[in-house]
């Protein structure tokens, strides 16, 4: 195994961090972001003082005040999050090339071949740290080891303001009295079948023949047990492929009727939509979420011949899996695209007319065409849309919608944001991917 030379950098508290540099007479207060309570809102971020009343992130808002009554609740502003975030991966460039970003509040860092310009990688660390400090008032944690598995790990050992160097040396000291929960890969169904085998640390795990590991957990017990030795053969990736994107929405009541459904779903589209064209996207498997009043939570999806980035064609998929979900209460509604290509990537059509797969059902019954297949009338509908995104670019969303949503106020996710469920490309940071934490 190399000399430490990965470096994960993860901010502290990063969304109410930002909130407190830029408001001091929060300072020192239980501060937390998300959504209101009344609106069955989510904790997106805990100030650390919030976390000693067990709040934190992905915890209902009402759980978190009643937990802390003394809770400082701000609206998340991504704006102002984003502009932090990419200060800091500024910060990050001047010292190596080799930059993955895992959300808007930490990344993976590769720092070898980086000696003679900046010194070793405890000193580059230590350099980024104070960069970081100085430029943004913000505090990060800092881990270096030779692989990403560790250097995260080291991240996360000293919080907050952490700097932890992880040498080749000093592995097996470090990983052996640690919770085998900390593997990555290690959930609760895996503790508990590793708990049966008398297995509660990563020494105990390290331990086993590997062999056993993989005969009693497949594949992922060759990763899981590779771990446990420190051994991460993955590389610090600069630019990662987007795998899905989505958006959801926890609703403030239950919603039944279903044309309010279709429409909350039109408007998740649209907006699905122009993000993946902002990205130079497009999808073939369309998937939708929903969770029932009583929290069961089902999902559907099809895949159809021709990718696409139109919130039409995305719609028309998605209004035919709701009508494949059954009757009931929702409390949350989503949809995602995925099987992503760059829109730069050739269309291959059939010679032949197979149908549409994106024919989309009137709630009348019957049928319109909403989106054909490729052809000239889709030449025209794409040149149509890349001009209604230049007008929303420059005047701002709702400036062109479908006539169907006129007059409807835009529906807030339930820790205060847009629902927006980027999927892996933390590289183009417009949209919030990172919890805050």
């Amino acid at each position: 195994m190399s000399s430490p030379s990965i470096l994960h950098v993860d901010m502290d508290a990063f969304y109410a961090s930002v909130e407190i540099r830029d408001d001091p007479s929060l300072a020192g207060l239980p501060v937390c972001v998300g959504g209101r309570s009344d609106r069955r809102g989510v904790i997106s971020a805990a100030s650390y003082e919030a976390r000693k009343y067990g709040v934190r992130s992905a915890m209902p808002t009402a759980e978190a005040e009643r937990l802390c009554p003394e809770l400082v609740l701000v609206p998340p502003d991504f704006d102002r999050y984003t502009a932090a975030s990419r200060r800091i991966m500024e910060i990050f460039q001047r010292y190596t090339p080799l930059v993955e970003p895992l959300s808007l509040d930490e990344a993976f860092l590769d720092v070898s071949g980086c000696e003679r310009l900046h010194g070793d990688a405890e000193q580059i660390g230590r350099a980024i740290k104070n960069d970081i400090l100085r430029e943004t008032r913000l505090v990060a944690s800092i881990g270096i080891a030779p692989s990403k598995f560790l250097a995260k790990l080291a991240s996360d050992l000293d919080k907050p303001d952490g700097f932890r160097v992880i040498a080749k040396d000093e592995i097996r000291t470090v990983l052996d009295p640690l919770s085998v929960s900390k593997i990555f890969g290690v959930g609760p169904r895996t503790a508990k079948r590793l708990e049966a085998l008398g297995v509660t640390t990563v020494g105990q795990l390290a331990s086993l023949e590997r062999d056993e590991v993989v005969r009693r957990f497949g594949a992922s017990g060759a990763w899981i047990h590779d771990l446990a030795h420190g051994v991460d053969p993955r590389r610090v990736t600069p630019s990662r492929p987007e795998k899905s994107h989505g958006m959801e929405r926890t609703f403030a009541d239950d919603v039944e009727d279903r044309d309010e459904l279709r429409l909350y779903l039109r408007e998740f589209c649209e907006e699905v939509a122009f993000d993946l064209r902002h990205r130079g996207l497009r999808g073939r498997t369309v998937t939708l979420k929903a969770r029932f009043w009583n929290f069961k939570t089902v999902t559907r999806s099809k895949t159809v011949d021709v990718p696409t980035n139109l919130g039409t064609r995305i719609y028309a998929v998605a209004r035919e899996l709701l009508e494949r979900v059954p009757p009931g209460p929702l409390r949350l509604l989503g949809v995602s695209v995925s099987g992503l290509d760059d829109v730069r990537k050739p269309i291959q059509t059939s010679l032949f007319d197979e149908g549409d797969p994106f024919l989309e059902k009137s709630s009348r019954g019957g049928d319109h065409r909403a989106a054909e297949l490729p052809g000239v009338d889709d030449e025209r509908r794409e040149r149509t849309q890349q001009a209604m995104d230049k007008l929303r670019d420059r005047f701002g969303k709702g400036t062109v919608i479908p006539a169907s949503l006129l007059g409807r106020k835009p529906l807030r996710g339930a820790d205060g944001t847009d629902g927006t469920l980027p999927g892996g490309r933390p590289d183009l940071p417009e949209r919030p991917q990172a919890s805050g934490e």
